[in-house]
């Protein structure tokens, strides 16, 4: 018996969690060849896509991608994200959620502050993923 994978249950379930909770949910991806993102948004090889109700339309959390409309810089674009490009999907306004480093099977329980940066690309510094106060990270299993 192949033993399914958490990751698109756990990305489902801080989705819900934060729709439930009135918060914006926010997805970190490791841009690849077989993602689908507008390209000049793209920082660094990663990319930080809104799933709020208002900035998406058509949303698929499937268990092999996560596919919508998203805007970006008020413009629509076609998004598609393989699951294994998810680094972390995570509340904008607390920055609480889920981190998935590569090459580990268990994601990290994050918490901290995260900023909006679905803006093109700047010479300004900008985090891709959000920074916590304090760290505070725990290994789920």
């Amino acid at each position: 018996m192949t033993q399914l994978s958490t990751k698109p249950y756990l990305v489902r379930a801080i989705y819900d969690w934060c729709c439930d909770s009135g918060l914006t949910p926010y997805l970190a991806v490791k841009v690849d060849s077989k993602t689908r993102v507008p390209m000049s948004f793209v920082k660094d090889g990663e990319i930080v896509i809104s799933l709020g109700v208002d900035a998406v339309k058509d949303l698929h959390l499937g268990s092999d991608y996560i596919s919508c409309d998203a805007r970006f810089g008020g413009v629509a674009h076609a998004v598609i994200v393989p699951l294994d490009a998810v680094a972390g999907i995570f509340a904008k306004e607390s920055g609480q959620g889920l981190v998935f480093p590569t090459g580990e099977s268990a994601p990290v329980v994050a918490s901290g502050e995260a900023r909006d940066i679905n803006s093109p690309k700047s010479d300004s510094p900008s985090p891709t993923r959000p920074k916590p106060s304090k760290p505070h990270l725990r290994i789920v299993k």
